[in-house]
């Protein structure tokens, strides 16, 4: 069975500035959904409103059913900010653990991590730390998965690694992404929005990227 998310209505302000108006999109298991924009453009204030820990109007639905605080429902959605969330003082085997799943299939995916499930977070480089927080957060059994920067600290090797994850594991979930290392997300979704000027614009073709602005492929 396909699920579907669906977010539009929404409209974010701070103060006279108005962030997001007119934003929408939908995103369903089976596929990546990608989301660019430029800096400052309200992509991450995007994926918060979604998952309910940033309040504005809006309406977010799932299957038709209205998520006010989708954040709640870590069955449905999940959510991985850009910058580092899991405890450092955890041990790798217990964040695993947490998400309910076990060390050995981890260790063997991403072998530079065996042996070490007595390691503190916090004992990691940055893109072994990224590894295990995405790892946790895609192989979850949430309908939903929203990626701000996923492909933030990695180097090239493991980001290629965390693409095959993403495209092996949406015959199981549905995926939102979003990174400034845009040609990434567009090896990988289908479909694709941009956003410009609060507004999201669902991408026909390749070439509407750099008419509306965003980037000369």
């Amino acid at each position: 069975m396909t699920h579907h998310l669906e977010a539009d209505s929404i409209r974010l302000q701070f103060g006279d500035r108005t962030v997001l108006s007119g934003a929408w999109l939908k995103c369903s298991t089976g596929g990546i959904t990608g989301l660019l924009g430029r800096n400052g453009q309200g992509k991450s204030c995007l994926l918060k409103i979604i998952h309910g820990s940033l309040d504005a109007e809006k309406s977010v639905r799932i299957d038709g059913s209205a998520q006010f605080a989708a954040f709640r429902r870590p069955d449905l959605l999940q959510y991985g900010p850009q910058f580092h969330f899991v405890p450092g003082h955890l041990s790798v085997a217990r964040v695993l653990d947490d998400f309910g799943l076990p060390y050995a299939a981890f260790a063997e995916r991403f072998p530079e991590f065996a042996g070490r499930e007595r390691h503190r977070v916090r004992q990691l480089s940055g893109g072994e730390r990224r590894l295990l927080e995405l790892y946790g957060l895609v192989m979850s059994p949430s309908l939903f998965a929203l990626l701000d920067e996923p492909f933030t600290h990695l180097n090239p090797l493991q980001i290629e690694k965390v693409k095959e994850l993403l495209v092996e594991r949406k015959a199981h979930k549905g995926f939102l992404v979003t990174d400034h290392l845009y040609r990434h997300v567009i090896d990988i979704c289908d479909p694709l929005y941009l956003l410009v000027d609060g507004r999201t614009h669902l991408v026909k073709q390749l070439e509407d990227i750099e008419t509306m602005g965003y980037a000369r492929l």
